[in-house]
């Protein structure tokens, strides 16, 4: 045993009484925190698992006594909305057509800006960079008039491209600041060596660049999954009837007025659509916090 060792215990300062007070009252403060957040979540679970008969007791906080998926097959398909009793899996199939090139699309554009803006000193960059970053900013509800007039004239309102072009829109801004942050801490070094073996534009992008990105990248997808799949305000406003997201089908099955509300079957509704993003965050939050410290904040 090294002297140091055998002093280990000795070197060690006393945990003093504000110490242990103040580690006390951190414990308390998350735990109080975590029950904040997960008793919403509990209720709706268990409300999701009683029939009427036992919601109509009253105890909201009651385990079911015969716990029961039927409110959950209702909500999947055949909850009503008026006169339409589809349920949520039209929804979901329309949710997913609108995310899977919306997430694509979005993440290779601010890919492509990101790297231009970071090893391509065009000229007028920063000015790009700083309306892009306005752009980010700025509500939605500022734009929405002006696209609705854009895409009426070119014909693609209410259909499934107007929707996926929006997303892509609304998503560039922040998709750009986060692989421009992330591109501005690699080594430039690479870039100037692939510069004098030849590359070009697109060579040093899809060899280089892109298989460095898998931090950030998960980063983005877990974004913009997030973002698009719980939006409601676009999805209602450009996506047309056939199209609606699950998000606008869930508050139409939700604030339906025909027949009595089944607050089981909204319960279970609304765990249903909220399933994707959960599961992708559950998935590859570990990715997201490497991404994030690995140059997503970075000025």
């Amino acid at each position: 045993m090294s002297v140091a060792e055998a002093n280990a215990p000795a070197l060690r300062r006393p945990v003093t009484s504000q110490q242990r007070w103040g580690r006390i009252g951190i414990y308390a403060f998350l735990g109080v925190m975590t029950v904040f957040f997960l008793l919403p979540l509990y209720v709706m679970i268990v409300t999701s698992l009683k029939t009427m008969d036992e919601i109509r007791l009253g105890r909201i906080f009651a385990l079911p006594v015969q716990p029961t998926l039927e409110a959950w097959a209702t909500a999947w398909s055949s909850a009503c909305t008026g006169l339409d009793c589809t349920g949520l899996r039209i929804g979901f199939w329309n949710s997913v057509q609108i995310l899977i090139p919306s997430v694509i699309l979005s993440i290779l554009l601010g890919a492509l800006n990101g790297y231009a803006l970071s090893f391509w000193k065009v000229r007028g960059a920063n000015l790009l960079f700083a309306c892009l970053l306005l752009g980010a900013f700025m509500p939605y509800q500022v734009f929405i008039y002006p696209l609705v007039r854009f895409y009426a004239q070119a014909g693609i309102y209410g259909s499934l491209p107007g929707i996926v072009l929006t997303h892509v829109i609304f998503g560039m801004p922040v998709m750009t600041l986060l692989f421009r942050n992330y591109y501005s801490g690699l080594p430039t070094e690479l870039f100037k060596a692939a510069r004098v073996d030849g590359a070009g534009f697109w060579a040093i992008f899809f060899t280089i660049i892109l298989p460095m990105s898998v931090p950030i990248t998960i980063v983005a997808v877990i974004m913009q999954v997030t973002a698009i799949w719980n939006d409601f305000l676009l999805g209602l406003v450009f996506a047309g009837r056939e199209n609606l997201p699950m998000t606008v089908q869930l508050n139409n099955i939700v604030n339906t007025t025909t027949g009595e509300r089944a607050y089981n079957v909204n319960m279970a509704a609304t765990i249903l659509t909220s399933l994707v993003p959960l599961a992708v965050y559950l998935g590859s939050g570990r990715w997201f916090v490497r991404g994030i410290a690995s140059g997503a904040v970075k000025g």
